[in-house]
């Protein structure tokens, strides 16, 4: 029962930090953002809530993971998570909210980094939590490249 409870805890979190982001990027999504010059490899909008739901369950029970391991980096490992998490946040608010793709490409490129580096730094601890990280991975690295496009277009 408990590992549900700080699974159901870590997912919820997660959640809510996206639910949030989103109400920095209304604005921008409806009046800004179609005028943009964008990769023919841009999803449709209908997407990224999917997928970015489908990602913030995976991060929740992977941290989940991690909290509930006795490991000596746990305690990095979470803050680790919770400053990838901060810098995930503000891409929201740096890209859409603020409307500056040159602070958005900064932002992830950060994110990139904190990432790569939580994953190989938590293979050790558990490996079915890194594993559950990958297609976050891959969908940030894939947002960079969507980024870096509208950054050099517009």
């Amino acid at each position: 029962m408990k590992k549900i409870v700080i699974s159901s805890i870590c997912v919820l979190v997660c959640l809510v930090v996206g639910f949030t982001a989103s109400f920095f990027q209304t604005e921008a999504i409806t009046h800004w953002y179609p005028t943009l010059s964008k990769s023919a490899l841009t999803p449709p909008n209908l997407a990224f809530p999917i997928a970015w739901t489908a990602l913030y369950i995976l991060m929740g029970i992977s941290i989940s993971l991690i909290i509930m391991s006795s490991h000596y980096l746990k305690k990095a490992l979470i803050i680790l998570f919770v400053l990838q998490l901060i810098v995930n946040f503000l891409w929201s608010i740096f890209f859409f909210y603020l409307q500056n793709p040159f602070l958005g490409l900064i932002d992830i490129i950060i994110l990139d980094i904190i990432v790569i580096f939580y994953i190989i730094k938590s293979y050790s601890v558990n490996k079915i939590s890194t594993w559950l990280l990958i297609p976050y991975l891959l969908w940030i690295l894939f947002a960079t490249y969507l980024n870096t496009y509208i950054y050099i277009n517009n």
